[in-house]
């Protein structure tokens, strides 16, 4: 699936709306339709740029959203073609609004009709589209910095739902997305049921590192509860990206840093061995072993393979060489 404007030179497709002057263009469809609720937004507060993602076909998230740090966010789905995804994100790189980067795609676009799309960019302006094939229930609707879109969904009151649950809900971007995605199934949701979802939050600007910039990006590709899962996944990742803010403090001996940073991602996990240990790590080496010793016993009962782990830390500096400390810390029970 290739569309115009990924044919060089890709500037033309960039600077024109007139995608279509290279000739309408005939994808072959999917076998069958991608049948989805998804929701893109903008977070005013934040800046911050997501898709989130649900539907009974698997691995939903790989075909039908996209993000990028400072450009914009796209879903596209129902006979879906993925080029919309880089493509859209490309003209709102170059500097087009996303209701003209989606009206350059679909201009270009032969099977327009069966197309259902949506689009945000940086500043907040938002557009959808649904094509008339689209099988029904089909529809979308836009609101301040998001729009919502569905198809082959059991009733028609799918999107209207996620629209009113988005604007009512509380929390950072992701919490909202979710509360989007649930209150779809609410709704009864894809007539087909349910099978994989997909979440992504970038940042509001670009650090130029594009891994740097994606706050989530998650993906349950084939699950009973698809959205359940998603939500603790979500959980997970708040609580690694506290771990990895955590190291970033051991690079630089901040060891009341990462102390904090690895006791909020326990906060969120308290059951997690890993997030236990590195936590106990830097307590101990912050001479706070009294503090460590219930932490490394957690995660030594879980594996005791993490007493090995300890013994291989000194030598790369991860733990103070210290053998009255080394020796106390394996004898923990």
């Amino acid at each position: 699936m290739v569309h115009p404007a990924l044919r060089s030179p890709l500037a033309l497709a960039l600077l024109t709306a007139a995608t279509a002057s290279a000739g309408p263009r005939v994808e072959p469809l999917p076998s069958r339709p991608v049948a989805t609720y998804s929701i893109v937004a903008r977070d005013p507060a934040t800046g911050e740029l997501g898709v989130a993602v649900q539907s009974h076909w698997f691995s939903v998230g790989s075909i039908v959203s996209w993000a990028e740090a400072g450009v914009g966010a796209v879903a596209t789905q129902s006979f879906v073609d993925p080029s919309y995804g880089p493509l859209g994100l490309s003209l709102m790189k170059a500097g087009r609004a996303a209701p003209d980067a989606l009206a350059a795609l679909l201009a270009g676009d032969a099977s327009r009709d069966v197309r259902q799309v949506g689009m945000v960019d940086a500043e907040g302006r938002a557009a959808t589209h649904t094509g008339a094939l689209c099988i029904p229930a089909a529809g979308g609707q836009a609101g301040k910095e998001y729009v919502v879109q569905a198809n082959l969904m059991e009733k028609a009151s799918v999107w209207p739902a996620m629209a009113r649950a988005y604007e009512a809900a509380t929390g950072d971007l992701a919490d909202r997305l979710l509360a989007a995605l649930e209150a779809a199934e609410g709704e009864g949701g894809d007539i087909r049921g349910r099978q994989s979802a997909a979440l992504v939050v970038v940042k509001a600007r670009s650090s130029g590192r594009p891994w740097a910039d994606r706050v989530f990006d998650l993906r349950v590709e084939d699950h009973t509860d698809p959205l359940g899962e998603l939500r603790r996944l979500v959980r997970l990742q708040r609580a690694y990206n506290h771990m990895s803010a955590g190291d970033d403090c051991v690079t630089t001996g901040d060891w009341a840093c990462a102390e904090r940073e690895y006791g909020a991602a326990r906060a969120l996990e308290p059951g997690h061995a890993e997030m236990a240990f590195w936590h106990a790590v830097a307590l101990a080496t912050a001479g706070k072993l009294e503090a460590a010793r219930p932490l490394f016993a957690q995660s030594f009962a879980a594996d005791p393979r993490w007493r090995e782990l300890v013994r291989r830390l000194p030598g790369v500096n991860q733990l103070p060489k210290d053998t009255q400390l080394l020796d106390a810390i394996l004898s923990i029970r």
